[in-house]
């Protein structure tokens, strides 16, 4: 097809130019093309006086990668050629060796971490926040206790960076060597005590406990790690032989049941018989002074009326005779017989108090 001859060819003014326009709007194009060369080529490159400032701007450029911020929350990690110069910035600006040559990190350091041992929740599986999955990992839960028992312990590290700079570099995997670690004091600790023990009120002991020998631990291997606290989430006997220790556990809580009530009786009653034997006492103490004090006085008035037997003898007997018929004669009802004169031995008499009796009965 020969455009040339038949000016309808595709640009040209008698075909259908997909610009518009024919020749005129051609020369817009190239004059707007000429114009733009004009202004963009002014800056030449090559020339002195242009390298240099080129030159000066990208070395600004390239020392501005040396600042750097660190946040509250962080710490800064210099690496000079990739290498830590085992200095830990603080929160704020700084200047190192720009890039490549310096290299900065900043970790989170006030990030509260966790550890979960014994068992896997349902974020260490992948799961939402709002599931209840939990997967139990009896390798790192059953432990054997000190009496010999197995017991399935399940227990939470919280840590945090104290060192970001040993925390990177100290460590090859930080989180494996905190689990491994707080399971081998869990194992040593709970060794070390009874089940019973550790089933009632010795959970907050256990806790501080290897809280603080892992955290010694760590310290140790400059692992630059705050163990925050350890918290023990159950502690139970195996499910295989839970109901059979619940059967125990039943049972020791029935003989303390007994104990309790056997003391408590036994509190009540030996207050009362301590009380009855101590009034017994102070009666039999009484009754002994008594009779000491009337043997006494019997034994004085027998040495008083011996010394007045010595001094008179007769006066002392009729005396003695006397009281003793008074006290004879005093009680019972008395017959009086005269076996002097002439009647036949009995003298009238008269019961003058029987007389004065029904007198005051009338």
């Amino acid at each position: 097809m020969n455009w040339n001859n038949n000016n309808d060819g595709p640009w040209g003014s008698g075909g259908n130019n997909p610009w518009g326009g024919g020749s005129s709007n051609n020369r817009d194009l190239e004059n707007s093309i000429k114009k733009a060369k004009e202004k963009f080529g002014r800056f030449k490159l090559g020339s002195p006086r242009n390298l240099s400032i080129f030159i000066i701007i990208a070395l600004l450029l390239w020392l501005a990668t040396g600042f750097y911020r660190v946040e509250p929350d962080e710490q800064g990690i210099e690496l000079l050629f990739g290498k830590w110069n085992q200095t830990t910035t603080e929160p704020g600006l700084h200047i190192f060796f720009p890039t490549p040559i310096g290299k900065v990190m900043t970790p989170k350091v006030e990030n509260v971490r966790k550890i979960n041992v014994g068992y896997r929740s349902a974020s260490d599986l992948g799961f939402g926040t709002g599931s209840n999955t939990e997967r139990n990992v009896l390798e790192e839960s059953l432990m054997l206790t000190g009496d010999q028992n197995i017991v399935d312990v399940h227990f939470t590290v919280l840590y945090k960076i104290k060192d970001a700079g040993k925390f990177l570099f100290k460590l090859r995997n930080p989180e494996t060597t905190v689990k491994d670690m707080s399971e081998s004091v869990m194992r040593e600790v709970v060794g070390q005590r009874d089940l019973e023990f550790l089933l009632t009120g010795g959970r907050q002991e256990v806790e501080q406990v290897v809280r603080s020998d892992l955290q010694d631990i760590l310290d140790e291997y400059e692992s630059g790690i705050l163990v925050q606290s350890i918290q023990l989430q159950s502690v139970n006997p195996p499910s295989l032989v839970i109901d059979a220790f619940d059967e125990v556990q039943r049972a020791r809580q029935d003989k303390e049941k007994l104990v309790n009530e056997a003391n408590s009786y036994l509190n009540k009653i030996v207050p009362n018989a301590r009380g009855d034997a101590a009034k017994l006492v102070q009666e039999a103490t009484a009754y002994k002074e008594q009779v000491i004090k009337q043997a006494e006085g019997v034994a004085q008035n027998f040495i008083d009326v011996y010394n007045s037997y010595k001094v008179n003898k007769e006066v002392t007997i009729q005396r003695i005779y006397l009281e003793t018929l008074t006290e004879v004669m005093e009680g019972p009802n008395k017959i009086i017989l005269d076996n002097t004169g002439g009647g036949q031995g009995v003298v009238p008499y008269l019961p003058l108090n029987e007389l004065n009796k029904n007198k005051v009965n009338n």
